[in-house]
């Protein structure tokens, strides 16, 4: 049975104090059984419908697990997902986790009009905008950093990328990490988030 491995060590910091000790074993099988609960809303292998919805498969599992708690501790704020992961266990966490891990995103495409100026501040941000690079947390292919917890964007919903950035932007999104994105955000206007959004949904 294929397993993955999730470390939570206190030196990356990725979840809360009361955890950041345990290393969980996730099981991709019990993680598809549990998924089951979360398809409405993120598909049945993790590739949402709904536009305005994170699509899971292919994300690293670190980084689910530590949403999930944030969730539940209510440092990240979401009725819905709090909802969600109120009863769930460390285990189920990282089993949920382990199976969107293994699932593969299916890759949106880029609005043609935006992409020159998304794939500049992707790649290359604007020094004189103060905009840094994506490219240096989320990888050249939007593949994320699991070492450092930084997630994987490749192929994200447009509408779900762009939500996220305007809620960065107004200082909305508040949990651990969250002022490097604060920061990132701050001086990019409407159409530069919508820019790197499409971007991003056609990236791969």
């Amino acid at each position: 049975m294929k397993r993955l491995l999730l470390a939570t060590a206190a030196t990356l910091g990725i979840l809360s104090s009361a955890h950041a000790d345990v290393f969980v074993d996730g099981d991709v099988e019990a993680g598809k059984t549990k998924a089951a609960a979360c398809a409405a809303c993120h598909g049945a292998d993790g590739n949402s419908v709904v536009s305005a919805n994170p699509k899971l498969a292919g994300q690293n599992a670190k980084y689910v697990v530590a949403q999930l708690q944030y969730f539940k501790t209510g440092e990240r704020d979401n009725a819905i997902m709090k909802g969600m992961a109120a009863g769930l266990s460390d285990q189920d966490m990282a089993d949920i986790a382990a199976f969107y891990a293994t699932q593969k995103p299916k890759i949106g495409a880029a609005d043609e009009t935006l992409v020159h100026r998304g794939e500049q501040i992707y790649r290359g941000g604007d020094k004189e905008a103060s905009i840094p690079a994506c490219i240096g947390c989320h990888g050249p292919q939007g593949e994320g950093n699991p070492g450092s917890n930084y997630p994987a964007l490749a192929g994200q919903h447009t509408d779900y990328v762009r939500g996220q950035l305007y809620a960065y932007r107004k200082e909305q999104r508040v949990n651990p990490k969250a002022d490097i994105m604060m920061g990132v955000t701050r001086y990019m206007s409407d159409k530069d988030i919508d820019a790197v959004a499409s971007y991003i949904e056609g990236l791969h």
